[in-house]
């Protein structure tokens, strides 16, 4: 009987969704910890990933779809995936609600200068100093624009925002007045108050943020980066702040993760840092799953994945 062996436990309902949908599959929980080698190479669905099992997921000659429980998939193996004809579908949408909240949790601190504010309470001082502005009328630069990007304008909006996005192909999106595509950075940049960062992360995307990305910026502007640590090369974004062209960075994700406890950032007032935490929410595993089992739907009965497959040619 062919498996499904997933790394997470469902919930009873969901479970006998699954087992409704595919009632000739066996449905095997095992936690990460706990998963060996044989079952790696035994499993025809994998609901999950560690890194510790790509080796024996590339050469199993049964596995044919990988659920990623995360959005971003650049460390899978999907060149051997690819090799095997092997499918891999990612969470993206699960965190569009989380993290388009964590963005505007972060620019409002930082417009309200509520981050001084809270260091001042730490050190038990009555401290007015800051700057005191207002989202509204300012001009949001979205660089990224899939679930959580659209997610981020439609609030940019309801904040009265202006919304400038950034994407590969410059296909209009929903909530954002001006589309761009990557090679027009430098006049979008040129327009922002804010720039947020939610690319995912490929060749291509790399230090996307670098000492010209910045330098196309609005003196000013505040950097948000809810991305992939290794878009911004780190020492361009701390030169950035240093030479005032940001006014301050909420920074979510890093190069190197965790943030060295000796790095500069820490100690730097005009900076929020959040240990990556920005897609954590307690709808996650629901959500997931639902993905999981729209795409079971269509795998049994042959049809192409309706959700979140990864395109193997673009890595996401």
């Amino acid at each position: 009987m062919p498996t499904i062996l997933t790394l997470y436990e469902f919930s009873d309902e969901h479970a006998k969704q699954i087992r409704d949908i595919a009632p000739d599959y066996e449905l095997k929980t095992v936690p990460i910890k706990e998963v060996t080698p044989e079952q790696i190479r035994e499993a025809d669905i994998l609901v999950g990933w560690n890194r510790k099992m790509e080796q024996d997921a590339v050469e199993s000659d049964k596995l044919k779809w990988v659920q990623s429980w995360s959005a971003g998939v650049d460390y899978f193996p999907m060149d051997r995936f690819a090799e095997k004809n092997v499918l891999l579908t990612n969470s993206g949408g699960v965190h569009a609600i989380p993290i388009s909240e964590h963005i505007f949790a972060v620019l409002l601190s930082m417009t309200r200068s509520v981050h001084l504010n809270i260091r001042s309470q730490v050190r038990g001082k009555w401290d007015k100093s800051g700057t005191y502005g207002e989202a509204a009328g300012r001009t949001m630069v979205i660089v990224g624009t899939g679930h959580i990007g659209r997610a981020t304008a439609k609030l940019a909006k309801a904040f009265g925002m202006h919304t400038i996005g950034v994407r590969h192909s410059g296909r209009p999106e929903e909530y954002i007045d001006e589309m761009y595509k990557t090679d027009g950075i430098e006049e979008a940049f040129g327009k922002g108050d804010v720039i947020v960062n939610i690319l995912p992360l490929t060749d291509d995307t790399r230090h996307f943020f670098n000492a010209d990305s910045f330098g196309y910026m609005k003196k000013g502007s505040l950097f948000i980066n809810v991305g992939r640590g290794p878009s911004v090369d780190t020492d361009a974004l701390v030169a950035a702040l240093d030479s005032g062209t940001l006014s301050g960075a909420a920074l979510d994700v890093f190069e190197q993760e965790p943030l060295p406890e000796d790095h500069p950032l820490w100690k730097r007032e005009d900076v929020i840092i959040t240990p990556h935490v920005a897609g954590n929410t307690d709808h996650y595993d629901v959500r997931a799953t639902e993905i999981f089992i729209d795409n079971l739907k269509a795998f049994v009965k042959g049809e192409t994945l309706p959700r979140n497959l990864v395109d193997y040619s673009r890595k996401y």
